[in-house]
């Protein structure tokens, strides 16, 4: 696990300054990274409204390292002057998030991109994954009858009706008006939840659905582009190689940028494994699938990660059967434990989900000449065959592959491990024999630290930080991931099995709290009573070692806990924080009362002192719950609110 790095608050340099102290040596963290992928944007994603057309976002190949006629003779020394004070390769979020921090700290920018400005997450990952969630959670809404007649809703089911009204005639009758009915009701022919008469006959247009995903990430990209345009940021067109110190050759053409400082941010693709024919058409990767060209009435997902989850979400909102195959002998085996295990509960085991687990697709054909998809299942550790799966369609969600080929950095002799650029704690470029590289970064996926999109744009501001003249590290155990299933799931810091391993080392004991969110009003206001809050800390002082969520909107909820994490806030003073009633956040602000103070804290005498529960008014004598809520107060207004809401989606 990751060692606790530490946070420098020392004051902020001058925008104007591009000074730096001089290069100190520091040795390889050889810490395993926590190996997440998820995603975020910087608020400037969203400051235009500029719209544009949509352009392919297949990721071209980086092409072969050519040979460079000009100024070769001076690449092995730094050049006496500089195009730019920063120069980064690669126009994802990472890069887009170090752009604009580099601009507001007064350096002369450009950016670098060879594909598409907005990289895999705007273009084939978070972006648009989230356009198809969301249309799986508002199908689940309009699926679930027993959830809609709970609200007292009332969703016509047409299905019903058909059966009502016919059941005096023929079944023939019948057979021909439910066929009518799933002829002109739903646009793509599918009846969902045809076999369950108490489910809302719901549809969805699949091209619209799939519109709607590039469309978003359309208009995201446009709205990157401009910012860093608005900004004067320099985009450069091309693939950048670094050719020497400072130095980065731009496309095919001899065109050759100097820089004082360079960033790496070129991303990943998705990795496949040995053995897996990947056809884009029945065996697929994430990219491909988040263009939902066909939706398949059987479907394999090779990884029960965070990818495979989502697309399980996606697809059996959308009528699919999921099969996964897991090579661990759990699913979800990033996630804590207990955090996966009721998630397997809810996400999985009700749904139309089955599993394989502590098994390898060694070889998977595509299908072809009217056969199916065949996948061939080996036993993890012994390799001996064990099934053979037939299905519609394969989706490879196996995690992805640092995407640093071609970059040059052979000329700066720098060796990949496993294809990731090695760094120090600060992202700064490791060369062969274990020494840094001047003036040469590294940020994001290409380094392996944190493969989140939101975790290469903070550690490319870090940087920025690092060259403007003030050090910064980015503690990464602070960096919170989230996973957009319904309901989400939400972490930051270590897992319990983590947080003990390392109290074992240290030598501190670890103690854990949970709340439930069936104690929250606002989640049952909503229905949405399912969910786990789970604290990891430290009882001898008070540190947050983690924090997980599982339930409603647990994506949003994770931060007070990361931001927490991020400033040092121990449980004892945390404690006293106020949130608003009645609210989800609630769920935090029970979770860390009842979290153990420290001995010296405990009593009322102590620094802080006990903390009493408020008073409550005359107005709030009928009290519902702990915070003393009543029957005439904020609880029915919320129910009030929700039925007006649905009827407004629903039937405007």
């Amino acid at each position: 696990m990751q060692s606790t790095l530490s946070l420098s608050f020392s004051p902020s340099s001058s925008a104007a300054a591009v000074s730096r102290s001089n290069t100190t040596r520091f040795s390889l963290n050889t810490s395993t990274p926590l190996n997440l992928r998820f995603c975020g944007l910087r608020p400037q994603a969203l400051a235009f409204n500029a719209s544009g057309n949509h352009r392919s976002s297949q990721l071209p190949s980086r092409p072969r390292s050519q040979a460079i006629s000009a100024a070769l003779s001076a690449n092995g020394s730094p050049p006496k002057s500089f195009d730019y004070d920063l120069l980064i390769i690669g126009a994802g979020v990472g890069g887009h998030g170090a752009a604009l921090h580099a601009v507001e700290k007064g350096l002369k920018t450009a950016i670098v991109e060879g594909d598409v400005v907005g990289g895999t997450c705007v273009n084939r990952g978070c972006v648009p994954s989230k356009a198809l969630l969301a249309v799986a959670g508002r199908m689940r809404e309009l699926q679930n009858d027993h959830h809609l007649k709970s609200l007292g809703l009332q969703v016509t089911m047409l299905y019903n009706i058909l059966v009502n009204l016919v059941s005096k005639f023929e079944s023939i009758v019948l057979s021909i008006a439910v066929m009518a009915m799933e002829y002109w009701y739903l646009p793509h022919g599918r009846a969902v939840g045809r076999s369950d008469t108490r489910v809302s006959a719901a549809g969805y247009d699949r091209q619209g659905v799939a519109d709607h995903a590039i469309n978003l990430a359309s208009k995201i990209r446009n709205n990157l582009t401009n910012s860093m345009k608005a900004l004067g940021v320099d985009i450069l067109t091309g693939f950048g190689k670094i050719l020497g110190p400072q130095k980065v050759q731009i496309g095919s053409s001899d065109k050759i940028v100097t820089a004082k400082d360079i960033i790496i941010a070129t991303g990943s693709v998705p990795f496949v494994p040995k053995g897996i024919e990947v056809d884009g058409k029945t065996v697929i990767t994430s990219d491909h699938a988040l263009k939902l060209e066909f939706v398949p009435d059987w479907i394999a997902i090779v990884g029960s990660g965070y990818i495979g989850l989502e697309f399980s979400d996606v697809y059996t909102a959308l009528g699919s059967e999921v099969t996964f195959v897991e090579a661990l002998d759990q699913l979800m085996p990033g996630f804590d434990p207990e955090i996966g295990k009721l998630a397997q509960r809810v996400l999985i085991n009700p749904r139309n989900i089955d599993y394989h687990t502590g098994v390898f697709a060694s070889k998977i054909t595509p299908a072809r000449d009217g056969k199916p998809v065949t996948i061939e299942l080996i036993d993890a550790k012994t390799k001996e065959p064990k099934d053979t799966l037939e299905v519609d369609a394969a989706l490879i969600a196996t995690g992805r592959a640092p995407f640093t080929q071609g970059l040059g950095l052979e000329n700066i002799d720098v060796v990949t491990q496993r294809g990731f650029v090695p760094v120090d704690e600060r992202m700064r470029v490791i060369d062969s024999n274990g020494k840094l590289v001047p003036h040469l970064f590294c940020i994001g996926d290409a380094n392996g630290k944190m493969m989140l999109a939101h975790a290469a744009s903070a550690q490319g501001i870090s940087v920025v930080e690092q060259v403007t003249g003030r050090d910064h590290v980015l503690n990464h155990l602070s960096v919170p991931a989230a996973c957009f299933t319904h309901p989400e799931i939400s972490m930051v810091g270590l897992t319990e099995p983590q947080a003990r391993e390392k109290g074992e080392k240290e030598g501190f004991e670890v103690s854990v709290a949970k709340t439930s969110f069936k104690a929250n009003t606002k989640a049952l206001a909503e229905n949405e009573g399912e969910g786990l809050a789970k604290l990891i800390y430290r009882p001898d002082n008070g540190e947050i070692l983690g924090v997980h969520i599982f339930g409603l909107h647990a994506a949003d909820l994770i931060h007070e806990a990361s931001n927490a994490i991020a400033l040092g806030t121990r449980i004892q003073d945390i404690k006293l924080a106020v949130h608003a009633h009645p609210t989800l956040s609630e769920v935090l602000d029970e979770l860390f009362k009842s979290a153990k103070e420290p001995p010296e804290y405990s009593s009322s005498s102590g620094r802080l002192g006990h903390i009493q529960k408020p008073v409550v008014g005359n107005r709030w004598k009928e009290t519902t719950d702990s915070h003393g809520m009543n029957s005439r107060g904020c609880i029915p207004e919320m129910l009030s609110f929700n039925v007006a809401f649905f009827k407004l989606i629903c039937f405007s």
